[in-house]
C-alpha cells in the first residue's frame, strides 16, 4: 500500500511549528543552552567543574543538559556563556506574524 506523503517545510523554529505560545523565547533559550553544552563538552567539563568556573549550581547545569529551561532567562544563559569566555551576538529580524490558517504542520491546522 502506497500513501502519498505531503512535504511540509518548517518555519525554522520547531516551537512555533508545534504552536508553543512563547516560541521565539524558547528557540533562543534552546540555542543558548546548546552553546553552553558545547562549551562544557569542549573542555570535557563536569557540572561540578562548571559550577566552580561560573558559580552556577550543578543542578542548574543538569537542567540545561536536560533542556529544562523554564527557570532560566535569556540574559542568565548569556551570562553563563560569558563565563565560559564565549561572546554572544544575536541578530534580530522582525516580521508580521502569519495567520494561523496559513500554517500547516503535518496536516494539522
Amino acid at each position: 500500500m502506497k500513501r502519498k506523503l505531503e512535504l511540509v517545510h518548517g518555519s525554522g523554529n520547531v516551537f512555533r511549528d508545534v504552536g508553543h505560545p512563547d516560541a521565539d523565547v524558547e528557540q533562543i533559550k534552546s540555542i543558548l543552552a546548546a552553546q553552553i553544552i558545547i562549551a562544557m563538552d569542549a573542555r570535557k567539563m563536569t557540572a561540578r567543574a562548571a559550577q566552580e568556573l561560573t558559580g552556577v549550581t550543578t543542578a542548574d547545569f543538569s537542567r540545561i543538559r536536560r533542556v529544562k529551561l523554564d527557570r532560566f532567562t535569556i540574559d542568565r544563559l548569556v551570562s553563563v556563556l560569558n563565563k565560559f569566555d564565549r561572546r554572544v551576538n544575536i541578530s534580530v529580524s522582525v516580521r508580521r506574524r502569519s495567520k494561523a490558517s496559513d500554517l500547516s504542520v503535518a496536516g494539522v491546522r
